[in-house]
């Protein structure tokens, strides 16, 4: 059951009337408040106030103040005039009902009214909005347009004074040709007449008689005129084949750019990889792609290691192996699963020719050095040989002088074979 607030107090003036209503402790909010023409609501469960009031108000305009544990109702008068209460005196229920069920339905009717005017006026903003962004996109289409005639005009200007340009180039090279036709021609009347000169004789009378013969002899033109055409169209060149070869390569940049040494070990490696991939191994029939890379089934390795699983560790560095026994690290990844696996003598096997894989002893194979002894050694002292472990300790020191650990681990190894020898 509700509580009824029946404390309030209010005061008026011909236009407005203004409300307290005490909340005691509740918290409203304006979802709580409903107001309509004459009917006025709060309800803060447990706590409800309702009023229908001596007459209408301006419901659009009057407003309502949360604050200090109050409600302050500012309500404006439809018609300036004093009430002579609050709410409705001497009002039967079935009237009050009335005046309820029609305040709720008007607030209903005006709450829908409201809700498509915003519906509408979202449309309208909506449809604004697209010819705002229509005149946009046409502005920016026509600006596009006119900078693509713009560019047009400037090319067909161009290609105008290119036009120009050839067509001057042209008559310039054909007056250049014919002026070297003709200095083409005087050295040829100067080579004529030298031939001339050379036939005369100094006798008058007898070069009277050879110009007569020359003259009236059609072979000796003839033959002359052939010998300036010889000069002038000298003979075609022959035909002939021409055979480029070029040096094989199997890597894409030059030779002269290229490592020689380094490239035929690379395809060295890869041929022999090929061939063990290619030779007769069923385990190699079922792979992925993925699965015959030595690198990958090392990474694989690593993985099932850092995770427990050291035989699943020691099938894939097997098969790796068994793709490319070259790789140090194989032997030396396989090396530290047989000492888990408590395979000692394998351990020493892996060790060794990991050793024997890191040569030349170099910076670089340095930490994989000191790895494969120490492991050997561990190995060795597990089988209680403690000299041969002592040895690969005091190599791995060698290598890396100053790593405690080694340190520690061949002193307790010393103590150890002191102990041994002592007891025995």
């Amino acid at each position: 059951m509700p509580v009824w607030l029946r404390e309030h107090s209010w005061r008026q003036t011909l236009g407005a009337v203004y409300l307290s209503l005490p909340l005691r402790g509740a918290r409203a909010t304006p979802a709580n408040i409903f107001c309509s023409e004459q009917y006025l609501k709060v309800s803060i469960p447990p706590f409800l106030f309702e009023a229908i009031l001596y007459a209408p108000i301006d419901d659009t305009n009057s407003t309502a103040k949360i604050g200090n544990g109050n409600i302050f109702f500012t309500l404006y008068k439809k018609e300036p005039a004093m009430w002579d209460s609050l709410t409705l005196a001497n009002a039967g229920k079935e009237k009050l009902q009335y005046l309820r069920e029609n305040a709720v339905l008007k607030a209903q009717e005006k709450a829908k009214e409201e809700t498509e005017a915003k519906k509408i006026a979202k449309q309208e903003h909506k449809k604004c909005a697209l010819e705002a962004t229509m005149k946009l996109e046409e502005a920016q289409r026509k600006r596009i347009e006119d900078l693509k005639e713009k560019e047009r005009q400037k090319v067909a200007k161009e290609l105008e004074f290119w036009k120009n340009q050839q067509k001057d180039a042209d008559k310039y090279k054909s007056v250049q040709k014919k002026g070297e036709l003709h200095q083409e021609k005087e050295p040829l009347k100067e080579r004529k007449n030298e031939t001339m000169s050379k036939t005369r004789i100094p006798n008058e009378g007898t070069s009277k008689i050879r110009l007569k013969s020359t003259k009236g002899c059609h072979g000796s033109s003839s033959i002359f005129s052939q010998n300036l055409k010889e000069e002038r169209l000298p003979a075609p060149r022959a035909a002939a084949t021409i055979e480029v070869t070029f040096t094989p390569r199997v890597f894409p940049t030059a030779l002269r750019e290229s490592r020689v040494a380094e490239e035929e070990e690379w395809l060295h490696k890869q041929a022999e990889a090929r061939r063990i991939i290619n030779s007769d191994l069923s385990e190699l029939e079922d792979l992925k792609e993925e699965e015959k890379n030595p690198d990958w089934l090392k990474d694989k390795g690593n993985k099932m290691f850092a995770m427990g699983n050291y035989l699943g560790a020691v099938n894939a560095y097997n098969l790796a192996v068994r793709l490319n026994n070259k790789l140090p690290l194989l032997y030396l990844n396989r090396a530290a699963c047989h000492l888990k696996l408590r395979n000692l003598h394998k351990a020493i096997e892996d060790s060794s020719k990991a050793l024997e894989l890191l040569t030349p002893p170099v910076p670089d194979n340095k930490n994989a050095r000191v790895k494969a002894h120490v492991r050997r050694g561990t190995a060795f002292c597990q089988l209680e040989l403690y000299a041969e472990g002592l040895q690969d300790y005091e190599a791995a020191l060698k290598i890396d002088p100053g790593n405690i650990n080694i340190e520690k681990d061949a002193e307790k190894i010393r103590h150890l074979i002191q102990e041994t020898m002592q007891s025995s």
